[in-house]
């Protein structure tokens, strides 16, 4: 059925720029957008549905496109002892860390993984997003692996949500393979990745480039196996050294490179060129209170798009709100509000793979919106914490959260 949106204005985020279209009205039919545009200019919707916002300002959904969204057990204690003069080091040695994560997930059945998982993504819907990624990386075997993205899947299939399920098995060096890189590298690259792109649960494939994680020799082994099975690739690179994992996601043309605080300039270039999305993580930044920024300003001049998103993890961003997320960006990463709001639109929907259906209101576009009761766009950016009052719009019609926690 067709709806008339009015009595709005919207900054559409069109090119990755507010955009804004004053006293506007949306057209959609079904769960697309079929118009938009100046009120007055409306195409006659005879018996249409009309829907009055009231004067909200509406943007597209929000899009959070790198997260650690499924996973077992929580790590606060570990925070409260890092705080207390313990270190990460002591921590790990005796079975903490991201070790201790991975042993709570083998643990725990695909059912208790996804009744957390989606009170959290619930949590995040409630703030705008209708989007996300949910990245694997907590298994670390086959089995693992297998549940962690199913459980990507079944969340899209239960939540008004649209989801895309990444396999990040080449995350960190299980505890059956310590010391042996190369030969877990081998097992990913010839068992794991063809029996799950085969189930059809990868829409992308990530690895961790660090010298705490895998080389970019590593790393290119499991990139070149993913282009065999014809999955993109994405790579967390440059988050605590230098070793250009960023120009190497580049020339397999990544969706994305995350984090970057150390990569240089010709990285920038080298992405530019291939347009690949740079994802920032300010949450991640500010816990591990790292003072190392991420190049924004190259970014910039090599037009680079760039992305926020959470990052949520047990470990290292344990963030549940993607609109805290534009605040960090403002006043950690000196984005402008902008920037920010086209970090989780237009950019992040690019960082998905989705730009021609999702990250703008845009004639032909999926009908993904939320209605803000705010003054100007900039305010997604100005506040911290507390949600300002929404309406979240997926596929044509507004979600009633409610209904979803009966």
């Amino acid at each position: 059925m067709k709806k008339l949106w009015q009595h709005c204005h919207a900054a559409t985020m069109a090119g990755g720029k507010y955009s804004i279209i004053e006293d506007a009205a949306i057209v959609t039919d079904g769960a697309r957008i079929e118009w938009i545009g100046p009120r007055a200019a409306a195409p006659d919707m005879g018996e249409g549905e009309r829907v009055d916002l009231a004067g909200a300002w509406v943007t597209p959904g929000l899009i959070d496109c790198h997260t650690h969204l499924v996973f077992g057990g929580d790590r606060s204690g570990e925070f409260e002892e890092r705080l207390e003069g313990v270190s990460y080091a002591e921590i790990a040695a005796r079975g903490g860390g991201i070790a201790s994560t991975v042993r709570a997930t083998r643990e725990a059945s695909e059912d208790a993984l996804f009744a957390a998982a989606k009170a959290r993504a619930l949590g995040l819907m409630r703030e705008g997003v209708t989007a996300l990624e949910v990245k694997s990386g907590y298994g670390l075997d086959l089995a693992n692996e297998r549940k962690m993205l199913t459980v990507a899947r079944r969340l899209g299939e239960a939540l008004p949500l649209t989801v895309r399920a990444t396999c990040l098995a080449a995350h960190a060096l299980p505890p059956e393979y310590a010391n042996r890189a190369d030969d877990y590298i081998g097992y990913i690259c010839d068992e794991m990745l063809p029996a799950l792109a085969g189930d059809g649960l990868v829409d992308a494939v990530d690895a961790f480039c660090e010298h705490i994680a895998f080389s970019t020799q590593q790393v290119e082994r499991v990139f070149r196996r993913a282009r065999e099975l014809g999955v993109p690739v994405k790579l967390h690179a440059e988050q605590l050294s230098s070793l250009h994992g960023s120009s190497l996601a580049a020339r397999y043309r990544a969706l994305s490179a995350d984090h970057l605080e150390y990569m240089t300039e010709d990285d920038a270039i080298a992405m530019a060129q291939s347009g690949t999305v740079a994802v920032l993580l300010p949450g991640a930044f500010y816990m591990l209170r790292e003072t190392q920024l991420p190049p924004v300003d190259a970014l910039r001049r090599h037009g680079v798009p760039i992305a926020l998103a959470s990052d949520l993890n047990p470990g290292t961003s344990p963030v549940l709100s993607l609109r805290m997320m534009l605040n960090m960006g403002c006043t950690l990463f000196r984005l402008t509000p902008e920037e920010s709001l086209a970090g989780v639109t237009m950019h992040a929907a690019k960082a998905l793979g989705l730009q021609a259906t999702h990250g703008s209101l845009e004639a032909g576009k999926a009908a993904d919106f939320v209605a803000w009761t705010i003054a100007r766009p900039a305010e997604l950016s100005y506040w911290l914490g507390g949600a300002p009052p929404n309406r979240v719009v997926r596929g044509g019609a507004e979600i009633d959260f409610g209904r979803i926690d009966r």
